[in-house]
C-alpha cells in the first residue's frame, strides 16, 4: 500500500508541475491550431492551386502501382492495388510550410511585445597610468606592473614615497 501512495504522490507532483501543465495546454492549442491551418490549406489554398493548374484536385493525384487506371485512390485501394499518393504528400508539405510560416509570424510578434532586457551600465574601465592595463576600481597598486596608483594613495604614503610633487 505504501508503494502505491508514494507512486501516486510522485505522479501528482510531476503532473501538476508548472511546465507540464503549460506543455499540455500548448499541445491542445497546437492541435486546434493545426486543424485551422489544415482547413486553410485544404479548403482555400489547394483549390486555388488546382484552379491555376487547370482544375486539378492536387490532393487526389495518385499512381496505382498495379499499372491499371482507377478514378480515385479509394477505388484503387479497394481493388487491392498499391497506391502512390503523391498529391496527398504535396498537400501535407504545403500544410507544413504554411504552419511553419504562421508559427514564425506569431513568435516574431510575441517577441516584439516582450520587454527587452536592460543593459547593465558598466563603469568606464580604470587603466594603470604606467602600463595602461585595466585595474580593479578599488586597487591601490597595479597587479601587472606593481606601480602605486598615485591618485588613490593617502597623502602620508605619497609623501613618504616622494610622490607629493
Amino acid at each position: 500500500m505504501g508503494f502505491i501512495k508514494r507512486y501516486l504522490k510522485g505522479f501528482k507532483e510531476f503532473a501538476m508541475r508548472g511546465n507540464v501543465m503549460d506543455l499540455a495546454v500548448g499541445v491542445m492549442i497546437g492541435g486546434a491550431f493545426s486543424q485551422i491551418v489544415s482547413s486553410v490549406v485544404n479548403d482555400l489554398v489547394m483549390p486555388l492551386i488546382g484552379l491555376v493548374l487547370g482544375r486539378v484536385n492536387l490532393a487526389g493525384l495518385f499512381i496505382a502501382l498495379d499499372g491499371k487506371r482507377y478514378s480515385s485512390a479509394a477505388e484503387a485501394t479497394a481493388a487491392g492495388a498499391g497506391v502512390f499518393n503523391y498529391g496527398s504528400f504535396i498537400t501535407k508539405v504545403i500544410d507544413f510550410v504554411l504552419m511553419a510560416l504562421v508559427i514564425y509570424g506569431f513568435v516574431t510578434l510575441i517577441k516584439r511585445f516582450k520587454p527587452k532586457p536592460k543593459e547593465e551600465l558598466r563603469p568606464e574601465p580604470r587603466l594603470c597610468p604606467y602600463c595602461k592595463t585595466e585595474v580593479d576600481q578599488e586597487a591601490t597598486r597595479c597587479p601587472h606592473c606593481t606601480s602605486y596608483l598615485v591618485e588613490d594613495l593617502p597623502s602620508d604614503i605619497g609623501e613618504s614615497l616622494g610622490l607629493d610633487e
